[in-house]
C-alpha cells in the first residue's frame, strides 16, 4: 500500500494515536504521519473529525475513521497478514471487553493522578490503578494461556489498548516515586511490558519515558497557571 493512501493524523505523545501505528507497522503498511501541533487544531483535522475534532484520525483513500480502537479494528479487517482480533467469537468478545475496561475504568484512574487535587483523592486513584492492574494480570494469565502475550503468540487487541499506555505508565511512576509494574505482584505483566515494548512493531513509536514526564509537567504548569485577565 503506497504511503499517499494512508494518512493518520497524531501525536507523537498521544497513547491513543500510538494504537493504529502500532497497528499499521504489525501489517507492514505504509503511512503518512501528519503530526498535530499541541494546543491548535488543523483545518484538516476538524474537517476529518468533525463530531469530536480529536486525534488519532485514519485517511484512506480519502475515507476519514476516527476513534483509536475503531481505526485498529478497521486496520485488522482491511489488510491481511498479522491478525490483531482473535478469530473466535467469543474471544473476540473477551478481546472488546478488556479494551473497553481498559479505557472506561483504568486509564483514567491513571490519568487521576496528576489532576488530584488533595492527597486523598490522589492516593485513591493510586489503589484504584493497582487494583485494575491485578485484574489485568488475571486477564492476561488466561487470554495469553501462558503466551507472551495477551494475543497469546502474537500482539493483539488487549495488548494495543493497554501496551499504548505504558509509556505514560512509567512516567506517572517517575512523576510520583511509585513503582506499579511490580514483578512480586504482577510478574506477567512485567514480562508481558519488556516483550510488548522491544517489539520491532513497538519500539519505533513508543514515547520516550523523560519526554512524556517533561510533557506531563509542562501540561500540569498550563492548567495551574492563573487564567489571563
Amino acid at each position: 500500500m503506497a504511503s499517499e493512501d494512508v494518512k493518520l493524523i497524531g501525536a507523537v505523545m498521544s497513547p491513543f494515536v500510538m494504537r493504529p501505528r502500532v497497528s499499521l507497522n504489525l501489517k507492514g503498511v505504509e503511512y503518512e504521519f501528519l503530526e498535530e501541533t499541541f494546543g491548535s487544531k488543523s483545518e484538516l483535522l476538524l474537517k476529518s473529525n468533525p463530531v469530536y475534532k480529536k486525534i488519532p484520525v485514519l485517511i484512506h483513500s480519502g475515507k476519514p475513521i476516527c476513534e483509536s480502537l475503531i481505526i485498529v479494528q478497521y486496520i485488522d479487517e482491511t489488510w491481511s497478514g498479522h491478525s490483531i482480533l482473535p478469530s473466535d467469537a467469543y474471544d473476540r468478545a473477551i478481546a472488546r471487553f478488556w479494551a473497553h475496561y481498559i479505557d472506561d475504568k483504568w486509564f483514567p484512574a491513571l490519568a487521576s493522578i496528576a489532576r488530584a487535587q488533595t492527597e486523598e483523592a490522589k492516593n485513591e486513584a493510586i489503589e484504584q490503578v493497582f487494583t485494575g492492574l491485578k485484574l489485568l494480570e488475571e486477564a492476561c494469565e488466561k487470554c495469553s494461556g501462558g503466551k507472551p502475550f495477551f494475543g497469546g503468540e502474537t500482539i493483539g487487541y488487549v495488548d494495543i489498548a493497554l501496551g499504548c499506555y505504558l509509556g505514560w505508565l512509567r512516567a506517572t511512576e517517575k512523576l510520583i516515586g511509585i513503582t506499579f509494574l511490580d514483578e512480586t505482584k504482577t510478574p506477567l505483566l512485567c514480562h508481558w511490558a519488556e516483550k510488548f515494548s522491544s517489539h520491532e512493531a513497538v519500539a519505533s513509536v513508543m514515547p520516550e519515558t523523560d519526554k512524556l514526564v517533561e510533557f506531563a509537567k509542562m501540561i500540569q504548569a498550563k492548567f495551574k497557571a492563573p487564567a489571563n485577565k
